[in-house]
């Protein structure tokens, strides 16, 4: 694995939130290219076990628990979608990580559903997109694949994975490193 990036002397670090029943092509993508942009990805388990089963039946080993980490703020948030979306709106620790990197002025990633976080946490910006299956609790959904907006960054779901964690990464550790990991798994944008 390579070396985290440095921000400011420190590693730049980022916090995943996986609840059961989150959508893996949408946590998987950009766990993995936030990490080849050597990001420091910490994936944190909404449950009380490390283990979280996906949408799809497959089962990711979380690095820890969202409780051991609840008051921690990272240089980036982000939410994958799917299901399991419903569990972290409910969750009161997960609400206020993201007021709360939000408030400090962190980047903030949703895609899919999970912009319904956002709205639920009071963050939600003017610019958003998100699934058309929740087009119903977000009605200003944007017809693109990716859209940021001050620190907030959205996208539509699992098709758009790949642009989503290509643009985390830029906004944590610039362009040109975004593009040279697009080059290295051959993306074409």
């Amino acid at each position: 694995r390579s070396t985290p990036r440095r921000v400011k002397d420190r590693m730049v670090k980022a916090l995943v939130i996986l609840p059961d029943g989150f959508e893996e092509i949408e946590a998987v993508c950009p766990i993995d290219i936030l990490r080849r942009a050597e990001v420091e990805v910490t994936v944190a388990s909404l449950s009380s076990s490390l283990n979280v089963k996906g949408r799809s039946n497959i089962t990711l080993a979380c690095d820890t628990l969202l409780e051991s980490v609840k008051s921690e703020t990272y240089d980036l948030l982000v939410l994958p979608g799917g299901p399991g979306t419903k569990a972290v709106r409910e969750d009161a620790r997960a609400i206020e990580a993201v007021k709360r990197h939000c408030t400090a002025g962190k980047v903030v990633g949703a895609i899919c559903a999970a912009p319904t976080v956002l709205k639920e946490a009071g963050v939600l910006p003017a610019r958003y997109t998100a699934h058309f299956s929740v087009a119903g609790d977000l009605p200003s959904i944007l017809p693109e694949k990716v859209v940021t907006d001050g620190n907030i960054i959205t996208s539509t779901g699992a098709g758009t994975a790949i642009e989503f964690g290509l643009a985390l990464a830029a906004s944590v550790c610039g362009k040109d490193k975004s593009d040279a990991v697009a080059k290295a798994i051959e993306f074409k944008q």
